[in-house]
């Protein structure tokens, strides 16, 4: 029954994708041929992982910018995701999905999303967020083995890195890593506002305060246990996410220190996060809207004060 199953799930979801993909091919060879694949390109990209996947295969689907997430938002939120549950644990969708976020390119308001927060919400998925040179070449096979649906958020301003991989290095998907030690105040981020933290850090130390950096990378499930760690070695806390404040990743990282570890803290938290405007074009108002490395400062500054 199991296989029958599975059988007749894997081809239902390649015949719709199948069928998605023809009817966008044919709209995108009817209109000018430099208008972009239209919605229906990334809804069949995403059928097609799945069925891929029922069917025993381990795809990899690459989405062009998280905004475009969003036309196969049902699919990743309201089928892979619960599979493995719906199925009563029989099988599970072991899908990756790589997609393009965040700001700073001034591709304006439909192009900048940082929308991490939103998947990282949502049981039966993986997420992460890749912000070194190794994490971006490490995280990507242990997705491939592992079971569930993993996405992968890969920020654009941090494509053009170079460096060299170190002999040792190790990754996996499943802890927060510090990336700087210190022990005034920890810095709590992730994806592309990790160099800005890091550099935040750097002048905050000519000022005598010791940062920590803690660099999130696995988003859901959210490693707890490293950023109590933190807390409790640092005792305050500022948490940098380009996301949009209200509702964001910064929000939930918060809430979990003040349930586990309010007593622990010298000074209240506060957090670094995008302005609520969508993101401008023009680029003085695109930083502004962003967290930036003297915000960053001005924040843990004001823990001190």
């Amino acid at each position: 029954m199991h296989q029958s199953f599975l059988d007749h799930a894997g081809r239902r979801y390649l015949k719709v994708a199948l069928a998605l993909c023809a009817a966008s091919i044919a709209l995108y060879a009817w209109h000018d041929p430099r208008s972009p694949p239209n919605g229906g390109t990334w809804l069949g990209y995403t059928l097609g992982g799945i069925g891929a996947a029922l069917g025993g295969m381990r795809p990899i689907v690459e989405v062009m910018t998280v905004n475009f997430s969003l036309l196969a938002l049902d699919q990743i939120v309201n089928s892979a995701a619960t599979f493995r549950h719906m199925s009563g644990g029989q099988f599970s969708v072991p899908l990756v999905i790589r997609m393009t976020t965040g700001a700073g390119r001034q591709l304006a308001a439909q192009h900048s999303h940082s929308l991490e927060g939103w998947y990282a919400h949502i049981p039966g998925i993986k997420v992460l967020a890749p912000a070194t040179i190794e994490d971006a070449r490490g995280m990507l096979a242990p997705a491939l083995r592992d079971p569930d649906p993993v996405v992968i958020f890969e920020h654009a301003g941090l494509f053009n890195m170079e460096g060299e991989l170190a002999d040792d290095w190790k990754v996996d998907i499943s802890s927060a890593k510090v990336r700087r030690q210190g022990k005034d105040v920890a810095i709590i981020t992730h994806g592309g506002s990790l160099p800005k933290a890091l550099a935040a850090a750097e002048q905050l130390a000519a000022a005598g305060i010791d940062a920590e950096v803690l660099d999130l990378r696995v988003l859901r499930p959210l490693d707890t246990a490293a950023i109590m760690a933190s807390i409790a070695k640092c005792h305050r806390a500022v948490v940098v996410d380009e996301g949009w404040r209200t509702g964001s990743l910064a929000a939930e990282v918060m809430a979990r220190i003040m349930e586990n570890a309010f007593y622990e803290l010298d000074a209240p938290l506060a957090r670094v996060c995008s302005e609520e405007v969508p993101i401008p074009y023009a680029r003085h108002l695109e930083e502004a809207a962003l967290p930036q490395v003297e915000k960053i400062v001005v924040a843990v500054k004001g823990l001190f004060s």
